[in-house]
């Protein structure tokens, strides 16, 4: 039979004070609330002693508050997301708030699902990297008051603080340096899916070729088959298909890991003849021979401000604020894959 939790009146009658004064200590406020030390000290060794474990929900319900915050990415494995992770968890837990992350793999039924069950769980605010198609989701959590901030990418038909980047800039940057280096047949390998981040980088691309009279040479990889096998399939067909390309710019990280091994197997000597580079930095791509040329975005400053504009909404519910839209500007790193070539002729 399973054992009853005893209740915060259990606790109190046991320790001979009241209940209240358990709650307090519970709650981290002991001190605040002028409780002294050693009381302190008798129901926190007792709490160990049974082994108590509070009632998360219904403390939550009680409180109006459960100290936690959602981080729902598209892959929390993903070396960007991750890195963005570990700084919203920092600030986080320095403001009394925990953080659980989640990923979505870009499924909107599945992010429809967490999103519902977090609701349910009564947590304080999300920290979103919205799918096609949960307009509604965030709506409804706009009209419930709960706080939510977009990251990475922006839901055109919905008023929401969000924090981005500058997509097209960052991409307009790789590829005038690819043809500041010399490299006149640019491919641009992507991920065929419908996010206006993604759009942009291919903009980005497309246009600054067009400016210097190049024809853009695109490869679309489907979203929901790009993995390290199918990857490498499709690039290796590429590069069969193309052999007169002399650079080629990768608009995520992932897919750039993907594409250097596909390079690699294929002719071992192409990433020493091809200009490569990539959208998203990772410490893999310092470490690489030659190591590779990446656009950085600033994420410990994407980072803060995702906790800035969080914390100022948990903090100021009954004063409402203008929604943020905060753009931020990456760094071009460049590194030796993206150098000019000696077999390739002076400008």
């Amino acid at each position: 039979m399973k054992k009853k939790r005893p209740s915060l009146k259990d606790i109190a009658e046991v320790l001979k004070v009241s209940t209240t004064t358990v709650s307090f200590v519970l709650n981290g406020k002991g001190e605040e609330k002028k409780i002294s030390k050693q009381l302190i000290t008798k129901v926190e060794d007792y709490l160990k002693e049974i082994n108590y474990k509070p009632n998360l929900v219904a403390r939550s319900l009680r409180t109006g508050s459960s100290r936690v915050i959602v981080f729902m990415v598209e892959d929390i494995s993903n070396y960007f997301f991750s890195k963005i992770g570990r700084i919203i968890e920092d600030i986080a837990y320095q403001n009394d708030y925990r953080v659980l992350f989640c990923s979505t793999e870009n499924n909107t039924k599945r992010a429809q699902g967490l999103i519902q069950l977090f609701q349910e769980r009564q947590v304080d605010g999300f920290i979103i990297v919205p799918p096609i198609g949960i307009e509604d989701e965030v709506i409804n959590l706009i009209e419930n008051d709960t706080p939510v901030v977009l990251f990475d990418r922006k839901i055109k038909s919905v008023d929401v603080d969000s924090v981005t980047l500058n997509n097209y800039e960052g991409a307009t940057l790789i590829a005038e340096h690819l043809i500041e280096e010399g490299f006149s047949k640019m491919a641009f390998i992507t991920i065929d899916l419908d996010l206006l981040q993604m759009k942009d980088r291919m903009r980005g691309y497309v246009d600054t070729l067009a400016k210097n009279n190049m024809e853009p040479l695109l490869l679309e990889i489907p979203y929901n088959t790009a993995n390290a096998v199918a990857c490498n399939t499709a690039i290796t067909q590429f590069l069969i298909e193309n052999p007169d390309i002399d650079s080629i710019f990768f608009s995520t990280n992932y897919l750039a890991q993907y594409g250097l091994k596909a390079l690699s197997n294929y002719n071992e000597q192409l990433i020493k003849k091809l200009g490569i580079a990539c959208f998203d930095d990772n410490i893999f791509f310092e470490m690489y021979s030659p190591s590779i040329t990446t656009f950085a975005q600033p994420i410990e400053q994407m980072g803060a401000q995702l906790m800035d504009i969080m914390l100022d909404k948990l903090n100021n519910k009954e004063n409402k604020t203008a929604n943020k839209a905060r753009v931020s500007n990456g760094n071009l790193i460049i590194r030796e894959s993206s150098l000019r070539k000696e077999s390739m002729p002076s400008q």
